[in-house]
């Protein structure tokens, strides 16, 4: 482990011949066994994207207030759309960040008989006063897609596993980007930018700010700083990784501090999921790693599913109370219900 607490790893050596592929791979495996997260450069996003992806999110949070919450993810039966400050809940607490949630353009799901996780699918909210910012998310979301399957296919093959095992198993994948803009606090620190949490998926790949902290990582019971490094993603698994390998790697905790006032911060998470509809199996690992695999997880508060549907419901559910509420009220009575 390097000074910065988290190991980098060079996606580049997968194109560098045999060698230097299978020592990506060893690489992948250990930091997502021992962590669950590491920095990743080589992915070939260039600057340029970047630089247009983060003046493009400037320009989003710097409109009028009445040109965000024309769209305003209350008015979205699938959790799209803009999230005012303190609008999301980590774990029963607000968060401070304002962000714009955008996941794949579909057509809402009108089957009465269709599983409760269909309600995620649908259109997303548009901001009609910045039209370019649709042609870059799309953009950013075929680039880090690539770069998504490149390292499900490097875990694969670390993991014992067939370099199609993902592939064959994902469907078509259930993918979310959130712009999120942490605003500086004067308060003492602390404070909460994003609570505690693990992500419910596979994976996700985080961009930041440049030169911007704030991330922090649970290592052996105590919170680490992640800062930004230039020319990297951070990268980290999530509860279904974990599952499917019944924790030989492991989805870790973490969480966002504010920045201090009148300092702000942008990050972009992409997260790429299977299917809604998709059951990951578990992977038979090889018999050396399987007698590392550590079970599980086990918290009564947060349930890992193993249908990622139910998995993206229950967090979508908990992180946007008012929107649950108003379009989702017989999920939340059933649910009640059940707990009883």
């Amino acid at each position: 482990m390097s000074e910065l607490n988290l190991p980098i790893l060079d996606l580049s050596l997968l194109d560098q011949g045999p060698e230097a592929a299978a020592r990506f791979r060893d690489e992948l495996r250990a930091a997502t066994h021992d962590v669950g997260f590491f920095y990743l450069v080589g992915t070939g996003v260039t600057p340029e994207l970047e630089a247009r992806l983060h003046r493009a999110a400037r320009e989003f949070f710097a409109l009028p207030e009445e040109d965000k919450l024309a769209i305003e993810n209350v008015k979205s039966p699938h959790f799209r759309g803009y999230t005012r400050i303190g609008g999301e809940r980590t774990r029963g607490k607000v968060d401070w960040r304002e962000q714009i949630d955008i996941g794949p353009e579909r057509e809402a799901v009108t089957d009465p008989d269709a599983p409760d996780f269909a309600r995620l699918l649908g259109p997303n909210l548009w901001p009609e006063a910045q039209p370019e910012l649709r042609g870059i998310v799309a953009e950013w979301h075929a680039q880090l897609s690539i770069v998504a399957r490149r390292l499900l296919r490097a875990w694969a093959l670390a993991l014992g596993a067939d370099e199609s095992y993902f592939d064959d198993h994902f469907g078509e994948p259930s993918t979310l980007i959130k712009i999120v803009r942490y605003p500086g606090k004067d308060d003492p620190t602390p404070q909460q930018g994003v609570g505690a949490h693990k992500d419910s998926g596979v994976l996700t790949l985080l961009w930041v700010e440049p030169g911007k902290g704030g991330l922090q990582v649970q290592r052996d019971g105590a919170w680490v700083d992640a800062p930004p490094v230039p020319g990297a993603f951070v990268v980290n698994i999530g509860e279904l990784l974990e599952y499917a390998t019944q924790g030989y790697l492991i989805a870790t905790n973490h969480r966002v501090v504010s920045p201090r006032w009148p300092d702000d911060r942008i990050s972009v998470p992409f997260f790429f999921n299977p299917a809604l509809d998709t059951r990951l199996p578990i992977i038979e690992l090889p018999e050396e790693l399987a007698a590392q695999a550590r079970g599980v997880t086990q918290d009564p508060s947060n349930p890992i599913h193993s249908l990622y549907g139910e998995n993206a419901l229950k967090s979508r559910l908990r992180a946007h109370p008012d929107v649950a509420e108003l379009w989702h009220a017989d999920l939340l009575a059933a649910r009640a219900t059940a707990s009883v």
